[in-house]
């Protein structure tokens, strides 16, 4: 799973069409490159990787009015926004992905019609069920005989534990959608919602003007 991939995609997506410092913007406003691998380096290289690929199509701008060279524009295609929706849809329904896929995922969860966000998060909720379900069954020690796995039954507390509290977090997610947080697809006019704080809050990952 490409977690850069979807990121910069998702950034294209947002703008309609855009250059490669507004993406790196973006996703350095969203903190992105504090929990992901959303370096300057690694998002110019997508970009161009992607537009060889044809999931963008690179327009060359005119020059710059303050006299610096002109950007390359990137726009995303029909196949680009395929492969846009089929990353996002991986990273809310998987369960045994990094930390970073689910976090991408939920910054463009709201691109999604609201029932089909809400169904992926539920088919997350049965893996974890399922997953951890076969942990207790196949590699947990018994309650009454903790000690006989020794400290290596640590580590399956530890994944009992962390999938339990991500089922918590997602059966809240399903939740506050449900009773209708956040617009999503189809459902609002204008430009997509890009504000990741309250107003009046700085975002300390932002670039300055």
């Amino acid at each position: 799973m490409s977690v850069i991939r979807l990121l910069v995609l998702g950034s294209v997506r947002q703008h309609g069409r855009t250059h490669g410092y507004q993406v790196l913007s973006d996703l350095e406003f969203w903190g992105a490159h504090e929990w992901s691998n959303a370096k300057p380096g690694s998002i110019y290289h997508a970009l161009k990787s992607m537009a060889k690929q044809g999931l963008l199509v690179a327009h060359e701008a005119a020059p710059s009015p303050a006299g610096g060279p002109p950007r390359t524009e990137y726009e995303v295609t029909t196949a680009g926004d395929e492969v846009f929706f089929e990353l996002l849809r991986h990273a809310l329904r998987a369960h045994d992905e990094r930390i970073d896929v689910l976090t991408a995922g939920v910054g463009f969860l709201v691109d999604l019609p609201r029932a089909e966000a809400v169904a992926l998060l539920r088919e997350r909720v049965a893996a974890l069920e399922g997953w951890r379900a076969e942990v207790r069954k196949h590699w947990s020690p018994p309650d009454d005989t903790p000690e006989q796995w020794g400290h290596i039954g640590e580590i399956m507390r530890l994944w009992v534990h962390t999938s339990s509290t991500d089922e918590e977090w997602t059966r809240g997610l399903i939740a506050r959608l449900e009773a209708g947080a956040y617009v999503f697809a189809g459902e609002g006019e204008g430009e997509r919602q890009r504000d990741v704080l309250p107003p009046g809050v700085p975002n300390p990952y932002a670039k300055g003007d």
